[in-house]
């Protein structure tokens, strides 16, 4: 099983695809390590061997920030937004969308479920 920054990739799949389980690494970044070590994209992880993946983990270690220290330089992006009381820190704040998106409907992702409301009752007439 080969084991990079921390994350076990999975072993049938194609190496382009299987670095992309790595926080920080998606298709396109997974093929330039792949074509900066020399090896075929379309190599499945569990055919490399020992000196594949040292080249890999190389490659990853000095150009790139992944998993641990790539979220906790998020974090701290998103707490200095925060500290400073700017709008997209007030959104964060009130886990509301940060990008603009519309939010009388949709983004529920951000708000969570719903939470009804009991509507106003109607005056009966007498």
């Amino acid at each position: 099983m080969a084991r990079i920054a921390g994350v076990d990739l999975p072993k049938n799949k194609r190496g382009e695809i299987g670095l992309t389980y790595i926080y920080g690494i998606g298709p396109a970044t997974a093929k330039y390590i792949l074509d900066k070590a020399g090896i075929d994209v379309n190599k499945k992880v569990h055919t490399w061997n020992d000196d594949e993946l040292n080249a890999i983990r190389n490659i990853i270690t000095n150009e790139f920030k992944v998993e641990g220290q790539l979220r906790s330089e998020v974090q701290m992006s998103i707490k200095r937004l925060l500290d400073i009381a700017c709008y997209r820190g007030l959104r964060h704040r009130k886990g509301l969308p940060v990008r603009g998106q519309r939010t009388k409907t949709n983004s529920r992702t951000r708000k969570g479920k719903r939470k009804t409301v009991a509507g106003k009752k109607k005056a009966t007439k007498k």
